[in-house]
């Protein structure tokens, strides 16, 4: 084992709107966790893991050293050592699998590293912020580094704007509450970059330009305002609407087979679906008022409870 655990994450509010200065937040997901690790028999995946390992190695020894700078020679030495990153987060569900290796990756080679334990300004959390930016990059083109500073620090992370995050309280769950965050498993593994790249051709139109702007962003960041006030009623009503625009403007993130089950959340209010990431697969994030009412909607699927209201 070299080092400790790092979690997966859920970004509850903001996928895509980020990219474009909307408000996010992200949380820890404890359910899920992944560490460094050195085998006698190393499983398929683990040999796996380890060539990927060699390639990340490699790329970090060609980043900005301005930015970062790593112990390359002792990373070298772990890979050729077989060491490889073990995990239970599934790849493609949205959950930031390689965030926590990224994560893992910092706090074990990092050269004067930022740690959890410092006093964390906004200044220390933007520069982790582009650190992990560039280094995720390697896994999926284009990254905002968000996913790996959750699972870094593991702690909510609000994200304000591209240049203003911080990290925030949430108001504490009530373990029976009839209301819920979940999860939905959609079987599919979902791609990140052909994702993104949809999006950015998206961006190209003037009408899904204002749309993102005047809708979307705007639902999203009530949405943030009001799971941070614990407003539930408001949030509902907010999530309601994001879950509309998600369904006529993101239709290629959501997979063909769910598009029905989305339509018929909004029509019974049993529960409100959105993407959790980038979509196209891995999980689908919902909202309900009365879970067992979306258990009972959903009984064809499983479904993990997140949070409770």
């Amino acid at each position: 084992m070299k080092g400790p655990l790092f979690y997966s994450k859920i970004l509850l509010f903001g996928e895509y709107g980020i990219i474009k200065d909307s408000k996010g937040l992200s949380i820890p997901y404890n359910f899920y966790n992944g560490a460094l690790k050195v085998s006698e028999n190393p499983t398929e995946e683990a040999i796996q893991s380890n060539a990927s390992l060699k390639r990340f190695a490699d790329y970090l020894e060609n980043i900005n050293p301005e930015l970062v700078t790593f112990d390359i020679a002792a990373l070298k030495k772990d890979v050729e050592e077989g060491m490889y990153f073990d995990s239970s987060i599934p790849q493609g569900y949205g959950v930031g699998s390689s965030g926590a290796l990224v994560a893992a990756i910092y706090y074990n080679y990092a050269q004067d590293k930022i740690t959890v334990l410092e006093n964390l300004t906004r200044e220390k959390l933007l520069q982790l912020k582009s650190i992990f930016s560039e280094m995720e990059s390697f896994f999926h083109g284009k990254s905002s580094g968000l996913d790996p500073l959750n699972s870094y620090l593991s702690i909510p992370i609000l994200i304000n704007s591209k240049d203003n995050i911080e990290a925030t309280g949430i108001p504490s769950q009530k373990p029976d509450g009839k209301g819920a965050v979940f999860l939905l498993d959609s079987g599919i593994v979902g791609e990140t970059a052909p994702m993104i790249s949809i999006f950015m051709e998206n961006m190209k139109q003037e009408g899904f330009r204002s749309m993102l702007k005047d809708q979307f962003i705007k639902h999203t960041d009530a949405c943030v305002d009001d799971f941070l006030k614990g407003d539930v009623k408001s949030l509902f009503q907010n999530t309601k609407q994001l879950s509309k625009v998600v369904l006529s403007h993101f239709k290629p993130m959501i997979p063909k087979q769910f598009h029905e089950l989305w339509k018929k959340g909004l029509e019974t209010n049993d529960y409100y679906l959105k993407l959790c990431g980038s979509g196209g697969g891995g999980y689908i994030l919902g909202f309900t008022e009365d879970i067992e009412k979306a258990k009972s909607a959903l009984s064809d699927y499983k479904l993990e409870v997140v949070y409770n209201f």
